[in-house]
């Protein structure tokens, strides 16, 4: 059975059509078992400052008219919690849009109608935490947690509520108090960190249906994590009961197994068969899903006929693109290989877009090494710039120091280059003195 695919981290963009000399080696990516980097899930949630109604993914602002409404519901059904933090989160959002009263107010007015549905907001929160609503406890720990509901940043405050709403059976807040528990005080989490109990709290909210707490405690069992020992069986049975509540929020879990059957070598006593088909259509999932890192991947996968899926340049540049423009540093590279090759009818190749992609990919908040050395080749050849050798030098230095083999060789030809033009120099001086030595004693 041929073995997994993945990206050499240390190969340039390579594609299956003839490219510029020196930046390609293959016409498919080597063997290598460091796959694509994955950063943990971030959990996000509706910003209290924000919150709106959705109708139909569509978000619909606050109005005069739907804050009396919500008004009349909460008055007429005291024991309505529901509609209670929604008309909160309402207020809230007036804050924001209905203050300026379409701008016809001077800032005076502004903040003085602000700071009236502010205090309106806070004052119902405030009663649904009083009542042990867990909902309300939550979005009032959020609160604590980003300084909003004219509250101060009390981080304290913030994980007391989340852990009393989660001891009442909510998932989202238990996840919370184990992200707390995992930074502890110093790094924001309002309490001392406990790994522990960490581990606890991810699995109390992953038993309550929470799909990232699911997640988590998949890739703590898989990599033993927080001082867990490593459990693949059930690292994997997590990551599959995360993988079938996958939403735009919560994708992580079908790229991790993805990967998992895409790599894992045919073991019949394992938690799972290696099967690329498989892993092509968990990749699609949580591709469509929005996943960026998946979306790379299926990029990567139809630039080489890889997973089950054939070659197909336009389905590569499309899923290369859709993860660029979230900023995947990986795939802003692949489109810089696809510009300096050109793709008929798809792409026109461009020096200079080839350029601008590696550079971009190259000067991130966290840059591709990769990244590094094509811009150091692209400046000593002159691709899409001004070539420059002493510029280039610094490019394939940065890659270098991340340990970038072909930066590190490239640099040390450079070296020797120069030493034997200064020797050269060297012998031509020599010369040069004798023969005006010569030329002194014929005269």
């Amino acid at each position: 059975m041929n073995e997994p695919h993945y990206s050499n981290p240390d190969a340039l963009p390579s594609h299956p059509v003839p490219v510029r000399l020196g930046l390609n080696d293959s016409t498919s990516p080597s063997n290598s078992n460091q796959g694509p980097h994955r950063p943990p899930p971030v959990r996000q949630y509706n910003d209290p400052a924000t919150a709106r109604n959705s109708v139909g993914g569509t978000s619909i602002p606050v109005t005069h008219d739907e804050l009396n409404r919500l008004r009349t519901v909460v008055s007429t059904n005291p024991h309505d919690r529901k509609s209670q933090l929604l008309l909160a989160k309402k207020l809230v959002e007036a804050a924001r849009v209905l203050a300026d009263e379409g701008g016809s107010v001077d800032i005076k007015t502004r903040n003085k109608n602000r700071e009236r549905y502010i205090s309106e907001a806070h004052k119902n929160v405030k009663k649904l935490v009083t009542l042990g609503y867990p909902e309300g406890m939550f979005y009032m720990a959020d609160c604590y947690g980003m300084g909003q509901l004219g509250l101060e940043v009390d981080t304290k405050e913030a994980f007391n509520l989340y852990q009393g709403a989660a001891k009442m059976g909510h998932a989202q807040s238990a996840y919370r108090t184990a992200v707390c528990c995992e930074m502890g005080a110093e790094e924001g989490g309002g309490t001392r960190k406990d790994p522990q109990k960490a581990v606890q709290w991810y699995k109390r909210a992953a038993a309550l249906g929470d799909v990232a707490a699911m997640y988590k405690v998949g890739m703590v069992l898989m990599k033993g994590l927080l001082g867990q020992q490593k459990n693949m069986g059930e690292a994997v049975n997590w990551l599959k009961r995360a993988a079938e509540r996958a939403d735009a929020e919560n994708p992580h879990a079908l790229h991790e197994l993805g990967l998992l059957y895409e790599g894992v070598s045919t073991n019949a006593s394992g938690p799972v068969i290696r099967d690329e088909n498989h892993a092509g259509q968990l990749f699609r999932q949580a591709a469509e899903l929005g996943y960026k890192f998946s979306q790379f991947r299926l990029g990567q996968a139809y630039e080489y006929g890889q997973l089950g899926l054939p070659i197909d340049s336009r389905n590569s540049i499309a899923w290369y693109t859709r993860a660029a423009a979230q900023g995947e540093h990986q795939s802003e590279l692949a489109l810089s290989g696809w510009y300096l090759t050109g793709s008929a009818g798809l792409i026109e190749q461009s020096d200079t877009e080839a350029y601008l992609w590696a550079r971009k990919a190259s000067t991130a908040e966290v840059p591709l090494p990769k990244a590094m050395f094509a811009m150091g080749y692209f400046t000593e050849v002159g691709i899409g710039c001004p070539r420059s050798l002493e510029e280039a030098k610094k490019w394939y230095g940065r890659a270098a120091a991340h340990k970038f083999p072909k930066a590190q060789e490239r640099l040390e030809e450079l070296k020797k280059g120069g030493m034997k033009a200064q020797k050269s120099r060297e012998r031509l001086s020599r010369t040069d003195r004798k023969q005006q030595d010569e030329n002194c004693v014929v005269m």
